[in-house]
């Protein structure tokens, strides 16, 4: 093996001279070649063929990394920046995520509209104290903490300290937080919340009248019920739209 490295390491190159090939023969015989071993592998020549070529790319990849600014890697790209290669940018994925997530957003919304329904078979002609008494706790739990509160209620209390408490209007702010402010889309969302919280406010005060006052016109109880459901059903459609779901 060494007899064939020294033939191999003797071979005249362009450089020099033929007739100086006798001295280039000595001094290339005076340095001490290395072992290797007769039992080296294909496997182990593969190997370190790998690793070089990892080694090189990464080399590669850290200086065409540093070509960039650390801004210009690390800020995100506006929608209309994207590469039109089927990349969208991050507002595009956060929409895509809201849709995902719609069903946790209208559940609120769907529970509310049963518990009015239960409502109305409490506040029926025929109702006692104890279910008209019902029919406003079930009111008043389909509102969400969106009418007044009761003083001295937790409800109260996280309203003076400035929390929102309203999840209607949680619902609306994280189903529009991607839309402009001027958009008509979100416009319209937001008077459609302020008609269904005005619509439960007017609900629980017919309630309240007919817990006091037995002979209430019960059509004006049956008209807030009805008020009440369509404003619901409007908020609900406001909230899909913003989504971008049908």
């Amino acid at each position: 093996m060494e007899s064939s490295l020294m033939k191999m390491s003797v071979t005249p190159c362009s450089c020099i001279a033929p007739q100086d090939s006798s001295i280039t023969r000595q001094i290339v015989a005076s340095i001490p070649q290395p072992s290797l071993p007769s039992s080296i592998s294909v496997t182990n020549a593969s190997t370190s063929g790998s690793e070089l070529t990892r080694s090189v790319f990464s080399r590669s990849l850290i200086a065409l990394l540093s070509c960039f600014s650390l801004q210009e890697i690390l800020v995100p790209v506006h929608p209309a920046m994207a590469f039109s290669v089927g990349i969208s940018g991050p507002k595009e994925w956060l929409k895509n995520q809201k849709k995902k997530t719609s069903d946790f957003l209208i559940a609120p919304i769907i529970a509310s509209r049963k518990r009015l329904e239960s409502a109305v078979s409490f506040a029926a002609e025929t109702a006692s104290p104890a279910d008209i008494e019902a029919a406003q706790k079930l009111v008043k739990s389909a509102a969400r903490d969106c009418i007044k509160p009761e003083d001295g209620s937790l409800v109260a209390f996280q309203q003076k300290t400035g929390v929102e408490v309203c999840t209607f209007r949680l619902i609306l702010k994280n189903a529009a937080s991607l839309l402009d402010d001027s958009d008509p889309v979100k416009l319209n969302a937001s008077l459609a919340l302020d008609n269904l919280i005005s619509s439960f406010t007017s609900l629980n005060d017919v309630l309240v009248g007919l817990s006091m006052n037995a002979d209430v016109n019960r059509m004006a109880v049956a008209d807030a019920f009805s008020e009440t459901n369509r404003a619901l059903d409007n908020f609900e459609k406001g909230v899909r739209e913003c989504l971008g779901i049908s």
